[in-house]
């Protein structure tokens, strides 16, 4: 058996790479990362050992983002301490993103979207 070390990116296909990056460099506080590699193609934004390949969705009129009765990823979520977890409702509140939040017994989330509507979570296991 092989053991993996932990989750190295998800990737999501956006309108706008260039306003995408700069989205969650400017609101989650991503690094940029290979761009001297890469480029935007994909652009990689990350925190610690995971990042996010934005890929530039392929059309100029893109499908919307499937409901919750198609098989797809749901959501994303980075993992926060307590002081962070309020810092982030503090901070998403002040940039008027909308959001919701939900306890779950032995962990609490925020839901928000990014620009293209993938749905994101922000939570922490510090009830």
């Amino acid at each position: 058996m092989f053991q993996l070390q932990g989750l190295d990116h998800v990737a999501i296909a956006v309108r706008d790479v260039e306003r995408s990056a700069a989205w969650y460099q400017d609101v989650l506080g991503l690094e940029r990362r290979h761009e001297a590699a890469w480029g935007n193609s994909p652009a990689m934004v990350g925190a610690g050992t995971t990042a996010i390949a934005l890929f530039a969705v392929e059309g100029s009129d893109p499908n919307p983002r499937p409901g919750r009765d198609t098989l797809t990823m749901r959501h994303f979520a980075f993992r926060v301490d307590r002081a962070n977890f309020a810092a982030a409702r503090v901070e998403l509140s002040r940039r008027g993103i909308h959001f919701t939040t939900e306890h779950h017994g032995i962990a609490e989330s925020i839901y928000f979207n990014d620009p293209d509507g993938h749905e994101l979570e922000i939570t922490t296991y510090e009830v």
